[in-house]
């Protein structure tokens, strides 16, 4: 009997894509960073799983240039839809996206690089979408995945609402059957899906005062995302979270204590093919 897939907790509402476009700017740094590293450049055509709103095919498609093509794939319409529209207002010809699962596609030839940013925590058997996902890329390509792991996520000195906030959205992810601390699962998956064993890097945001604003921001509407899965699985209820005032609170608190706020790391993995 096969695995089903854990639930998708955050949905494809218009108030989540545009959560994920804000999100985006915020991992566009690490993203970035990961893909050169890995040798994303110009020229080379490359796959995108689970696109979304578009923002990691945007990005790709800046590194690879107006030589290069990027094809972008997301089993929810509405998202292809929103990627779409996004790529023409951007007048990005050379992008494009599909409604799909990459696993089962056909391409009419085969991809330099297959990139995805997090996909894999939502997979009950990452190593098998992998696996299915390479067969895309040409002998010599790239399998590059950046995945988010929470399990380092604190402050210092404790801010009692972030740590709560944290544990919330750990807990959520567990319960909905979604692995949030992928950098104990990367290196295992690429071994699981007949790679090579993959070069790692971590990153992570860290800072204190004004400097954590954009960050609590979007931990916040992360946890807004999240609170019809927390009641249903009995994490917190809305009167918990307290949505209204959350922000405010997490600032305060970050503030009053002197916190330094660490985020989720950012883990990228990467091998040839």
């Amino acid at each position: 009997m096969g695995m089903t897939n854990p639930e998708y907790v955050l949905g494809h509402s218009d108030r989540e894509l545009s959560r994920l476009t804000v999100q985006a700017r915020l991992l566009e740094p690490a993203t970035r960073q990961i893909f050169r590293e890995a040798g994303i450049d110009a020229g080379m055509r490359v796959l995108d799983i689970g696109s979304g709103a578009g923002d990691v095919a945007f990005l790709t498609a800046e590194l690879v240039g107006a030589s290069g093509e990027v094809i972008g794939t997301d089993v929810a319409a509405a998202a292809v839809a929103a990627a779409t529209r996004s790529a023409e207002q951007r007048g990005l010809t050379r992008v494009s996206f599909r409604v799909g699962d990459p696993a089962e596609l056909k391409f009419d030839r085969l991809f330099d690089a297959v990139v995805g940013r997090y996909v894999l925590l939502f997979q009950a058997d990452p190593a098998a979408l992998v696996r299915k996902v390479a067969r895309h890329v040409r002998p010599g390509g790239l399998v590059i995945f950046h995945e988010p792991d929470w399990v380092g996520a604190r402050s210092i000195p404790p801010a009692p609402t972030y740590e709560r906030c944290c544990g919330w959205i750990r807990e959520t992810f567990r319960l909905a059957g979604t692995d949030s601390n992928m950098a104990s699962k990367l290196f295992t998956t690429f071994i699981r899906a007949g790679l090579a064993a993959p070069q790692m890097r971590m990153q992570t945001f860290i800072g204190g005062g004004a400097a954590s604003e954009d960050f609590l921001q979007a931990l916040a509407d992360l946890i807004e995302t999240l609170i019809p899965s927390m009641e249903r699985l009995g994490v917190a209820t809305r009167s918990d979270v307290d949505v209204e005032t959350l922000v405010q609170r997490l600032m305060h608190e970050a503030a009053e204590n002197g916190s330094v706020i660490v985020g989720r790391a950012e883990i990228g993995a990467w091998a040839r093919v």
